[in-house]
C-alpha cells in the first residue's frame, strides 16, 4: 500500500516538473501584455470553474475504479488504472498542501485534506480516498464561484465608458477618427454634451465642465485657455480645443480605475469567516490525531483528522454567503465582496458623504429675489430664455421651475452669443433686450452693479452652501435666483430603519461649510457631522474612528470619497455615482437610491445566524465520528458517509434563505400568468 502511495507522489512530482517547464516558456509571452482586459478576466474565471467541474467528474470516475478494485478485482492493469485516476484527481489537492507548507509556511485545511486522503489511499480504502478528493474539489468549486461572481459583476457593471470616436482638428478641418488613433500633441474638438476623451490642455475656447466623475461634486467648473481637462468629464456648455497629453490607459481616471479594480484580487484572496473558523481548529486537531496514532492506529488517525470542520465549513459557509448575496441581488443590491456582508453586523458608525449621497445631484430653485420693480415670473422667464439650450444642472433647474410656474419663455435670436465663463449673454428675438445670467462676479465684469439686497442674499447663500444666479435685463439687475441641492426623499425613512438594525452612530461628512452641514445633520437627527472636509481628511476621520475601536461603514459617491471608502471596514456606493466610487465600493445600491440600505444590514444579520447554524452542523459529525469509532467501531468509509450526510444538511441550511425568493418569484409568475389569462378572456 505504501509503495502505491510512493508511486503516486513520484508521478505527482513528475507532473509538476513538466508543468513548470511548460509554463516558464509560455510566461515570457504572457508578460508582454501584463494588463488583462475585461474579456481575459472573464475567460480566466470561466476556465477556473470549468476545471473544477472537470475534476469533480473525474473524481466520480476514480471512485468507480476504486470501488471495483477494492471489492472485485486486483489485477495489475486495474491497479495501475486506479493509481493513475487517483493521482490525476489528487494533483490540485497536493499542490494546495505543498503551497501551504512550503510557500506560506502554515498548516491549514489543505494540509489536513492531503494527510487524510493520502493515508486513506495508503490503507487501501480507494473509494473513500477518491470520495474525499471529490469533496475537496466541490469546496474549491463553490469558493471559486463566489470569487468569480464578484469579479464578473464588477467588470460587467463598472467598465469605464469612453467615446469610440473623436473629432480631430487637422489643417483647420474637423475629422471624425477612432479614439484609439489619437496621439499626444494632437488637437481634438469637444462640444456641448460630449465626454472629454483625454487628459489635456485647452488651447482655444471656453466651457463649463462637469467633473463629477473625478470630484463627486455636482457643480461644473468653468475652464478656458490654458486650463487642464481630464478624461471622463463632460462639457455641459461651450466648445473647446484640447491638446492631447494622455489618452487611453494613460489618462488619470484610467490609472485610478486600474488601481482600484486590482483591489478585488486582494479582497477575494482573503479568508471568508468559515475559513477562519476552520483554521482556528487545525493545530489542536492535528495534535490530537498525532498523539492518537500509536494508540488507535492509522484508521483512528484518519477519523480524528477528518472530524475537523474544515472539509464542511469551507463549503457550507461560502455557500451561505453566496446565497445571501443572491438575496441582496434580488433586492437590487450588488455585493462585490462577501466579507463585507459578514462585517456589517459589527458596524458601529455609518458615515455619509453629503453631496450626491444624501442629496441629489440636481438643483432646485428655492427662492427668487427681485429688484428694480421686476416681478418674480419675469426674472424667472428671462433666466429660462438664456439657459434654455444649456445642459448645466443649474440651467435645468431654472427651466424646470419656469415650466412649473407656467412662465412664457421669450425666444432668443440666432445671433445670440453664449459667453461661457461665469455667465451667459443672449439677445431676445421679440424684445430689444439683452439678458445676462450668471454669478455676481460675471455681472461686475460686465460693468453691472449689484444691488445691496442681492449682495446680502449672495453672502447668505454662500454660508448655507446654496448657489445664487443673478439675472440682468440690459444693464440693470432684475433679480437673482437661489438654488440648492435636494435631499433624497427616502433618506429620513432609511435613517430610522438603520437605527432599528442597531447602528449606534450616524454622521455626515461634507466639504461644505459648517452652517449647511449642521442644518442638514440636525434636521436628519444625525449624531455628529464633519464640515469643510477634504478627500484626505475623510480618510483621516475613518482612521480616527477605527483607532477608537469603532467599525466604520462609509457611504459615498465620488472619487473624493474613494480614499475613505478603501480605508473603511465596509464601503457602499449608489449605482449611477462616479465609476471610481462604484469600482472601490464593496456594496452597490443598484436602484440608484438609499432605499435598500437598511436591508443590507438585515441580510447581514440573517447571514450571521445562518453561518453559526452552519458551524454547529459542521461540529456535530466530528463528534459522531469520534464517538462512533470508540463505541461502534466505525471505519473510514462510515466516517466519510457521516460527513456526506451532514454535508447535505449543511448545504440545505445554507439554501434555506433562497426558498423565500423562489416562492416570491413563483408567486409573481403565477400572478402574471393569471393576468395574461384574464386579458385573453
Amino acid at each position: 500500500m505504501l509503495l502505491e502511495l510512493g508511486i503516486v507522489f513520484v508521478v505527482y512530482k513528475g507532473i509538476c516538473f513538466f508543468e513548470n517547464n511548460r509554463h516558464s516558456k509560455v510566461r515570457s509571452t504572457k508578460n508582454i501584455n501584463a494588463r488583462q482586459t475585461k474579456q481575459d478576466l472573464i475567460k480566466a474565471t470561466d476556465i477556473e470553474e470549468k476545471e473544477q467541474i472537470h475534476y469533480l467528474k473525474m473524481s466520480v470516475v476514480a471512485m468507480g475504479i476504486g470501488a471495483i478494485r477494492q471489492v472485485f478485482l486486483t489485477s495489475p492493469p486495474l491497479v495501475l488504472l486506479n493509481i493513475a485516476a487517483f493521482t490525476y484527481i489528487a494533483v490540485p489537492q497536493f499542490k494546495a498542501a505543498e503551497n501551504s507548507l512550503i510557500k506560506e509556511r502554515k498548516v491549514d485545511g489543505y494540509v489536513l485534506y492531503f494527510l487524510v486522503d493520502a493515508t486513506t489511499f495508503a490503507l487501501g480504502q480507494y473509494f473513500a480516498a477518491a470520495l474525499g478528493i471529490s469533496l475537496f474539489h466541490l469546496s474549491k468549486l463553490v469558493v471559486s464561484r463566489a470569487k468569480g461572481h464578484s469579479k464578473k459583476m464588477l467588470l460587467d457593471v463598472f467598465e469605464q465608458q469612453q467615446p469610440q470616436n473623436v473629432w480631430l482638428l487637422r489643417d483647420e478641418i474637423e475629422l471624425e477618427v477612432p479614439l484609439a488613433t489619437i496621439k499626444n500633441s494632437d488637437i481634438i474638438v469637444v462640444k456641448t454634451g460630449d465626454i472629454v476623451p483625454v487628459d489635456g490642455i485647452i488651447t482655444e475656447g471656453m466651457a463649463s465642465i462637469d467633473q463629477h466623475a473625478l470630484t463627486g461634486e455636482s457643480r461644473p467648473l468653468e475652464k478656458s485657455l490654458g486650463d487642464q481637462v481630464f478624461a471622463a468629464t463632460i462639457v455641459v456648455a461651450g466648445k473647446i480645443l484640447i491638446k492631447v497629453e494622455k489618452s487611453g490607459q494613460e489618462t488619470t481616471i484610467a490609472k485610478i480605475s486600474q488601481i482600484l479594480n486590482r483591489s478585488i484580487d486582494v479582497k477575494t484572496n482573503f479568508q471568508l469567516k468559515g475559513e477562519k473558523w476552520a483554521d482556528t481548529w487545525i493545530l489542536p486537531m492535528l495534535g490530537i490525531a498525532g498523539l492518537g496514532l500509536p494508540l488507535f492506529g492509522p484508521v483512528g488517525f484518519v477519523i480524528i483528522l477528518s472530524s475537523h470542520i474544515s472539509s464542511r465549513i469551507r463549503v457550507i459557509a461560502p455557500l451561505g454567503t453566496l446565497n445571501h448575496i443572491s438575496i441582496a441581488s434580488h433586492k437590487g443590491i450588488l455585493i462585490k465582496d462577501g466579507r463585507a456582508l459578514e462585517i456589517l453586523t459589527h458596524i458601529d458608525v455609518v458615515l455619509f458623504d453629503k453631496t450626491g449621497t444624501l442629496t441629489h445631484q440636481d438643483n432646485e430653485v428655492t427662492r427668487i429675489i427681485v429688484s428694480n420693480n421686476y416681478q418674480e415670473n419675469e426674472v424667472l422667464a428671462y433666466a429660462a430664455a438664456a439657459e434654455r439650450y444649456v445642459a448645466h444642472p443649474i440651467a435645468k433647474a431654472i427651466i424646470k421651475k419656469a415650466s412649473a410656474s407656467n412662465c412664457t419663455i421669450p425666444l432668443v435670436t440666432d445671433e445670440s452669443k453664449y459667453q461661457i465663463g461665469y455667465g451667459i449673454t443672449v439677445n431676445l428675438e421679440d424684445e430689444d433686450k439683452v439678458i445676462r445670467v450668471g454669478s455676481p462676479r460675471f455681472m461686475l465684469t460686465e460693468g453691472i452693479s449689484i444691488p445691496s439686497k442681492i449682495e446680502a442674499a449672495e453672502k447668505q447663500a454662500h454660508l448655507e452652501g446654496h448657489s445664487l444666479v443673478v439675472v440682468a435685463i440690459n444693464n440693470q439687475v432684475g433679480g437673482a435666483i437661489e438654488l440648492q441641492t435636494v435631499l433624497r426623499p427616502e433618506v429620513t425613512k432609511v435613517l430610522e430603519q438603520l437605527r432599528q438594525t442597531g447602528v449606534k452612530h450616524l454622521a455626515i461628512v461634507s466639504g461644505d461649510h459648517k452652517l449647511p452641514t449642521q442644518k442638514l445633520a440636525e434636521s436628519l437627527g444625525m449624531d455628529s457631522y464633519y464640515y469643510d472636509i477634504t478627500p484626505e481628511n475623510k480618510a483621516d476621520i475613518v482612521e480616527q474612528l477605527q483607532k477608537a475601536g469603532k467599525s466604520v461603514c462609509f457611504v459615498g459617491d465620488g472619487i473624493n470619497d474613494a480614499i475613505a471608502m478603501k480605508k473603511a471596514n465596509v464601503s457602499i456606493s449608489i449605482h449611477g455615482a462616479t465609476s471610481i466610487a462604484t469600482d472601490v465600493a464593496e456594496i452597490v445600491l443598484m436602484d440608484g437610491t438609499l432605499s435598500h440600505l437598511a436591508d443590507i444590514f438585515e441580510i447581514s444579520k440573517n447571514l450571521e445566524s445562518n453561518l453559526y447554524n452552519s458551524l454547529k452542523s459542521s461540529i456535530i459529525p466530528g463528534i459522531i465520528k469520534i464517538g462512533g469509532f470508540f463505541l461502534l467501531n466505525f471505519g473510514i468509509l462510515t466516517a466519510i458517509l457521516v460527513d456526506a450526510a451532514f454535508f447535505f444538511v449543511g448545504v440545505g441550511n445554507s439554501m434555506l434563505p433562497l426558498i423565500g425568493i423562489e416562492h416570491e418569484k413563483t408567486g409573481k409568475k403565477i400572478g402574471v400568468d393569471d393576468q395574461q389569462t384574464k386579458n385573453r378572456l
